[in-house]
């Protein structure tokens, strides 16, 4: 029968009442031999104890707290009580009395104290052994933990108290620092350093590691991960602050590495003065707002309370999710959230929006990226990524937007496909027209975007849902990869920092194997290579083995913020560029080698 919490308090009243008489008969016997106590005295004494101790236990909520979770704050209060208790007497018996025992008013102090304290870490005791006889042994799992320090200390004490992971044991911390060697963390031992895990795994038994580490680059975790490659064990992380703040997660809950916290290097971070004088108070058009790229720059620009949010896209079901989304989250700001279905090709409809809204900035994410469909329908690409963004980046002007920013990828390089192709010639449209006007152009380009609609990883992970295999076209590709929040926050970033005519480049270090990247993903899985297989397919049309983000002409080591670099490019003549794509033939294949040609050539 599970009580009330009404009911718990008054058992929990009745049994300090109990022990606080205990306290007294106990010291009384133990006063007796050596001098005389009235018996009246005692029981004035103890029913005062037990009237004020009440009074001073709601106060300091004594009895409103729960003791399965007993700790310091707790043993805090009760002592409190107590010796509020105790000094109240004092001073009543002094007054009424004058003349009595202090030191059997003291030692009844003292037992109570200890009596009370004692039966709450009891009950907590109680509690935990209950619930581990609940648990097999085969069903507690054992894990070690990276990072000794406060995150680690915090989860330790999470994990302990927690009724949702009573099956997992803590067996001790490992930390680099010298000086934490063998001490104890709360209840559990520094066993050594991180270089000893692969040992300690064997030695220990163990089946979890979690690193507790919350400033940790990515790159140190890359090469913990690397370390613990051939061991048999499942690797966490524990929740950042933000989840735990907004309740998202339990401060006990483990969580698992996201194929993210692999890459291998820190991600951008923002400028947020310079972006928020920017931003805040002004009217922002998104296109393709519904898209991965675009949804994450909103939710990255609202923060910034714009005036108001323009979101563009030509499918409501996303455009709806989206709007939905910023609704909610951010019901306490002031900007206001304007949904807009609209094509991009609908040159009519894109110059009516511009009109109406006057946006300050435009952030143009719309464009078909996918490039074996693009390989499939080149007129689509054409009409979508060049005429499209013609149509807004002229709007713009029309219009004078103050900035322009258009959303590029690594894949304009030397395009070998149809859809790199178009998004160069598109680059071209927009730096052409940075030639006079109020309106300042600009591009950003990045590499592939982790988790993006239609990257490697959301395919991976359905493969491998599914028991595999996991299909790579080619066990030799290379790619660039960035996080989605971080390809938003380029974009962003670069639009404040952009004079005109500039292209935005990421420094995003070493580009990743495909294969690599797919193994990672497995074990991250809790799976071996020997239960999912990796085929090799064969590279589809269009593809590349290897991705650049600039072409050798343009590369200028010039940085212009954290890990921002600007290329140079030279513009293409507006009408020479329209000349081109206007009378482009209606044959698909020959559409396709034209644009090729004509983007290859115009980068030379």
């Amino acid at each position: 029968m599970k009580l009330s919490r009404k009911a718990k308090t008054c058992i929990l009243i009745l049994i300090d009442i109990c022990l606080i008489i205990v306290s007294a008969y106990t010291a009384y016997e133990f006063m007796a031999p050596y001098l005389t106590i009235p018996i009246l005295f005692m029981e004035y004494l103890t029913v005062s104890f037990i009237v004020i101790y009440i009074c001073f236990g709601w106060l300091f909520s004594v009895f409103l707290r729960l003791y399965r979770y007993i700790g310091l704050q707790d043993i805090r209060a009760i002592f409190l009580t107590t010796t509020c208790t105790a000094i109240l007497n004092f001073i009543f018996l002094f007054i009424l009395i004058g003349e009595f025992s202090r030191r059997f008013v003291l030692l009844t102090y003292l037992v109570s104290t200890i009596l009370i304290v004692m039966s709450r870490v009891t009950w907590r005791l109680v509690i935990q052994i209950g619930q581990y006889e609940k648990i097999s042994p085969n069903q507690v799992r054992r894990v070690i933990f990276i990072g000794a320090g406060e995150g680690g200390r915090v989860l330790y004490n999470a994990i302990s108290t927690s009724q949702a992971t009573s099956n997992i044991e803590v067996i001790g911390f490992v930390d680099d620092d010298i000086n934490k060697q063998n001490i104890y963390i709360s209840n559990a031992k520094v066993l050594g350093t991180i270089d000893d895990l692969p040992r300690l795994i064997v030695e220990k038994q163990v089946d979890l590691v979690t690193v507790t580490i919350p400033s940790l680059s990515n790159a140190r975790l890359r090469e913990i991960f690397e370390l613990l490659k051939d061991c048999d064990v499942e690797i966490y992380t524990m929740p950042s602050v933000e989840k735990i703040v907004t309740g998202e997660v339990n401060l006990g809950k483990l969580e698992k590495i996201d194929i993210v916290d692999l890459l291998g290097r820190d991600e951008v971070k923002l400028d947020t003065t310079l972006i928020k004088q920017e931003i805040a108070d002004k009217v922002i058009l998104v296109t393709g707002a519904g898209g991965s790229i675009g949804s994450e720059i909103c939710r990255q620009i609202i923060q910034f309370q714009p005036k108001q949010l323009l979101l563009l896209g030509h499918g409501e079901n996303s455009i709806y999710q989206i709007n939905q989304e910023l609704c909610h989250n951010f019901s306490d700001y002031q900007s206001k959230i304007t949904p807009l279905i609209a094509d991009i090709q609908d040159r009519d409809r894109i110059f009516e929006i511009f009109k109406h809204y006057q946006p300050n900035l435009v952030y143009h994410a719309a464009a078909h990226k996918h490039v074996p469909l693009m390989e499939l329908n080149p007129r689509e690409a054409v009409k979508n990524n060049i005429f499209g963004t013609k149509n807004v980046a002229e709007a713009a002007k029309f219009y004078q937007a103050e900035h322009f920013v258009m959303v590029s990828t690594d894949k304009a390089n030397n395009p070998p496909n149809v859809m790199g192709a178009t998004k160069r010639i598109a680059e071209m449209i927009v730096t052409s027209l940075n030639e006079s006007g109020k309106t300042i152009f600009s591009t950003t380009r990045f590499g592939n975007v982790l988790g993006s609609r239609g990257s490697v990883v959301p395919l991976f992970r359905e493969q491998i849902a599914k028991g595999g295999p996991i299909t790579l076209t080619d066990f030799r590709m290379t790619r660039y990869f960035m996080t989605i929040p971080e390809a938003s926050r380029l974009v962003i970033q670069s639009g404040v920092l952009a004079k005109g005519g500039e292209i935005f480049v990421l420094d995003m270090g070493e580009p990743m194997k495909i294969l690599d990247l797919a193994k990672n993903m497995i074990r991250l899985s809790g799976f071996s290579e020997y239960e999912i297989k990796i085929v090799e397919t064969g590279i589809r049309p269009g593809e590349k083995l290897y991705e650049e983000l600039l072409v050798d002409k343009e590369r200028n080591d010039q940085q212009v913020y954290d890990k921002i670099f600007v290329g140079n490019i030279k513009g293409n003549a507006l009408e020479a560029v329209m000349n081109f794509v206007i009378h482009l033939p209606t044959d698909d294949e020959t559409l396709k080698k034209l644009v090729v040609k004509f983007a290859n050539d115009s980068s030379r």
